[in-house]
């Protein structure tokens, strides 16, 4: 079932949980996520993020086989460009059947923003794809970029005003996550009361960016205080590169193929466990 993500969302919200996104790079990564939700009976998105797709392959070449998977999925899944900044191959997303699409300008100017995303919403209109958008900003573990700083932070009046002026579908927000792996033992401090304060204003749904690690309890209680989605790719990219290591190890002459095969298989298992923490299990209609 190939779907946006306004209809799964919009569900999650009424019912408290929250939809698993999943960094997908190739068809076995993506075919790994389908399998998760399938079996666990639950929505779930695949996040294709912009600067994989530019490097790796493009919007015209890989998104087919991934719609048809998705097709021909018993659960719902929908298809969303991860952190879209650059608006004319955005376009050609949607154009070649993106179900969803996230708009990040979140590094201009409010205004800026706002004209940016609004205009984006309109556009993916004539194409019933939904869009996600992004106020605040979150650091990237590993770049030089660091971890996200306070003045980073969503302010929640801004994103009210944000969610007013744009019509988006839901809304990114920064309250202390960071993108990649953290550091070994360390868990980020969430400040839920930026997410609480948006949820009470509008009838968006909230994501988190930057899942990987963030530690259950700070899952659970986003999702209590209003987060609807969920983005993780970390996690899900270091179970496969982590069973192709122990793999060869073991196995220095196994088949490329049933390499590959095993490792999204066994990395399914972390998208199974996320989605168990999310809530999403048993929630495909």
């Amino acid at each position: 079932m190939y779907e946006s993500m306004r209809g799964m969302l919009q569900k999650a919200r009424q019912e408290g949980y929250a939809v698993m996104a999943i960094n997908a790079f190739d068809l076995e990564s993506a075919a790994g996520i389908i399998h998760a939700a399938t079996e666990m009976r639950s929505p779930i998105i695949i996040d294709l993020l912009q600067d994989h797709v530019k490097a790796y392959f493009d919007c015209d070449v890989l998104t087919r086989p991934i719609i048809r998977m998705a097709q021909e999925a018993p659960v719902p899944v929908a298809i969303n460009l991860d952190h879209g900044s650059d608006v004319a191959h955005l376009k050609r997303c949607l154009h070649e059947g993106f179900s969803s699409v996230m708009i990040d300008a979140s590094g201009h100017a409010f205004e800026e923003n706002v004209r940016i995303t609004r205009s984006i919403v309109e556009f993916a209109q004539e194409f019933g794809a939904s869009v996600e958008a992004e106020v605040g900003s979150m650091g990237l573990v590993g770049t030089g970029a660091g971890f996200t700083e306070a003045a980073m932070y969503t302010n929640p009046d801004v994103a009210i005003e944000f969610i007013q002026k744009t019509g988006v579908d839901a809304l990114a927000v920064s309250f202390g996550s960071t993108h990649g792996d953290y550091p070994q033992g360390y868990v980020p401090t969430f400040h839920f009361e930026i997410v609480e304060a948006i949820r009470s204003a509008t009838d968006v749904p909230l994501v988190l960016h930057g899942g990987s690690g963030s530690g259950a309890e700070n899952i659970r209680r986003a999702i209590a205080c209003g987060i609807n989605k969920i983005n993780v790719g970390t996690d899900y990219m270091i179970a496969q590169r982590d069973f192709v290591a122990k793999a060869l190890q073991t196995d220095p002459d196994i088949e490329y193929p049933e390499l590959l095969h095993r490792a999204y298989l066994e990395a399914s298992k972390v998208v199974q466990s996320y989605i168990e923490l999310a809530g999403s299990k048993g929630k495909a209609w």
